[in-house]
């Protein structure tokens, strides 16, 4: 995957224009891109000390259900294509506004016939194709919510744990995958014989199944228009599980209003969205709220085309996304830093890709983590050198359980670790935690609560209704609240060390990953009930193989023996630990990990994000063993010269 500010009077301000620097000062020059009016805000200081901070624009009018915009453009642009997906070695399949408005309506009537709701709604395993998509919204249309699943709790668990809770929770009445095969073990083990399956390809042995046609062949009818018009800004269209980096996931009831408040927010400050289609090429998945409802979200809301994309930020998988940005040449582009990482490569090498890529592309957008400096400096060189211009890049904050944004970075402030100001329509307050200030957001955006868990819904919110995020953020400059927020790290994931000193873990591990890149993946800071700080690295192997001038045979233990790898780390540490002597800052010694973070083990979110919880528990003796610093693994700093 803040607040900020002070400003101005409460008359909303017209959209800026991010236009090109002139030349002659010697600064970059920019695409222009029209964004909005989050660039502003005020504060006010309360009297229990905390600081409430909003945007000065108004949050405009939006619409009651996400589906009214299938409607307006299916009437406004129907032959526009409204999303893509490539078959197989072949060219794209696509569905126009006015041809998914008709799926949609069909696969409504067949839903109502099924007695699906709330109660039991539809469960989707599978990953991101056109079916997903036309189920979800046939299921919207209808008023029944719809469960995205993580395919990885069906594909790679062994004993199906996460499935298992995901259906212990929302109790599911159909439940949707795109193949029996890879699919059918998860569905044989958890899925009750009353419960419906439905299968785009394959069949299942001594289990009868829909296939997803079937549900396109029923003709619309009456009892889909009512179901449609008794659908209200508080129903809920899907249950979304939190990523479970910090605790056990939950389901975020999302509904209608927090979707459809969520998008007005977002074109209001990514004004360049309503003033052509935008045209997304997107592999994010949609059981995140970043891909699922952000993107797919923006393509609806402002009648653009979302094209599917098989490529994941891999190596290996990134080839499938460079063969479709050779086909699509985005408006806009929305990527975690990894994917970030592959595509400069990308670029670099070829010029053909280079100049499809940045022949109409408007903004760029990261989040998920902090995007290294390097590779933001990488972007920028390419662009320039293919253009004669720079592309913006921005990012945000925002979470499962807002819809998800809140935050947007839509001024001049540009660095890594900086998320804007609040979008309008969402109240930000900070309060102190500790020697941090926690973001508590309140808005049309933010969730009702998890479902079936009123415990921990009681828990998130505090007495006004704001939702307590656990993400600390700080001012910039508590002078001018304009330039905004910084991430400040998780006030959970902070700890203290044996000798009473508080350890801020986020901005910690964001110093590793910036100063270590490419070659560090991600960092877990150690150090509880401990006298000083360690580090458990997590190397990037595919950069560290290159490093160590190693063919791919090469095992991750004798990768990390390397002497140019060990070197690079031996400096790395040095370098992080010279002229730093606070013992909450101070790293005081590393160990370079040879195993990945496991998604089995929770040490690693679908997402790509760690776990600093589970990764403490799952290698506690690792952890002894860096302390007792024996192990070849284990890196000390060198004392300086004298």
């Amino acid at each position: 995957m803040p607040p900020r500010c002070f400003r101005g009077s409460s008359v909303s301000s017209p959209p800026d224009v991010m236009t090109d620097t002139s030349p002659s000062l010697g600064l970059p020059r920019y695409r222009p891109v029209s964004l909005g009016g989050s660039m502003h805000a005020r504060s006010s200081t309360r009297a229990d000390g905390s600081l409430l901070i909003e945007s000065t624009e108004a949050l405009e009018p939006y619409p009651r259900r996400l589906t009214d915009k299938l409607i307006h453009w299916a009437e406004r642009a129907p032959q526009r294509v409204f999303a893509g997906e490539r078959e197989g070695a072949g060219g794209w399949r696509t569905i126009t506004y006015a041809d998914m408005l008709r799926r949609v309506q069909s696969i409504a009537q067949s839903l109502l016939r099924r007695g699906l709701s709330a109660e039991r709604p539809v469960a989707i395993l599978s990953g991101n194709d056109l079916e997903h998509l036309q189920l979800t919204l046939g299921a919207m249309w209808a008023g029944i919510p719809v469960c995205p699943v993580s395919p990885g709790f069906s594909l790679l668990s062994s004993d199906f744990d996460k499935l298992r809770r995901v259906f212990d929770v929302i109790t599911p009445g159909l439940v949707f995958a795109a193949e029996a095969e890879g699919y059918g073990r998860a569905i044989a083990s958890l899925v009750p014989d009353d419960v419906e399956v439905v299968l785009t390809r394959g069949a299942l042995e001594g289990r009868d199944t829909i296939p997803f046609d079937s549900l396109l062949a029923i003709a619309p009818g009456p009892e889909a228009d009512a179901a449609h018009a008794a659908v209200s800004p508080e129903t809920i269209a899907k249950f979304l599980f939190t990523s479970g980096s910090t605790s056990l996931p939950k389901a975020v009831t999302t509904t209608q209003r927090m979707l459809c408040a969520n998008q007005q927010m977002i074109l209001q400050c990514l004004r360049f969205l309503g003033e052509e289609p935008p045209v997304l090429l997107d592999w994010l998945p949609w059981h995140h709220t970043f891909g699922g409802s952000h993107n797919v979200g923006i393509a609806l809301y402002n009648g653009g085309t979302l094209y599917i994309d098989a490529g994941r930020p891999t190596a290996q998988a990134f080839a499938h996304t460079v063969r479709n940005l050779r086909d699509v040449a985005p408006t806009v582009y929305f990527s975690v830093p990894k994917g970030w990482e592959e595509l400069a490569t990308a670029l670099e090498r070829d010029a053909d890709l280079c100049r499809t890529f940045f022949s109409r592309i408007k903004l760029l957008f990261y989040s998920g983590a902090g995007l290294s400096q390097a590779v933001w400096d990488r972007l920028d060189r390419i662009a320039e050198s293919c253009t004669g211009e720079r592309i913006k890049m921005i990012t945000g904050l925002g979470m499962t359980e807002t819809a998800p944004s809140s935050l947007f970075t839509t001024g001049e402030e540009v660095r890594s670790g900086y998320v804007g100001l609040p979008a309008p329509g969402c109240e930000v307050k900070l309060v102190a935690d500790g020697e941090k200030l926690e973001a508590r957001f309140r808005g049309p955006h933010v969730m009702p609560g998890y479902w079936r868990d009123a415990a921990q819904s009681a828990k998130v919110f505090d007495a006004e209704g704001f939702y307590r995020t656990g993400d600390a953020l700080k001012l910039i400059d508590a002078a001018n609240l304009d330039r905004g927020l910084m991430f400040d790290g998780r006030v959970s994931e902070d700890f203290k060390l044996a000798t009473g000193t508080f350890v801020s873990v986020g901005p910690l591990v964001q110093r590793v990953i910036l100063a270590g890149a490419p070659y560090v993946l991600d960092a877990v800071v150690t150090g509880i009930n401990r006298n000083e700080i360690g580090l458990m690295i997590f190397p990037r192997f595919d950069s560290c193989r290159t490093l160590a001038a190693a063919g791919s045979d090469l095992d991750a233990s004798a990768i990390l023996a390397a002497p140019t790898v060990r070197a690079y780390f031996q400096a790395l540490i040095d370098r992080l630990a010279a002229g730093v002597s606070a013992s909450s800052q101070r790293i005081a010694r590393a160990r370079l990990l040879r195993d990945p973070p496991s998604f089995a083990l929770g040490e690693i979110t679908d997402k790509g994000s760690i776990n600093q919880r589970a990764v403490l528990a799952q290698r506690a003796a690792l952890i002894d063993e860096l302390y007792a610093g024996t192990h070849a693994d284990v890196i000390l700093p060198r004392p300086l010269p004298a």
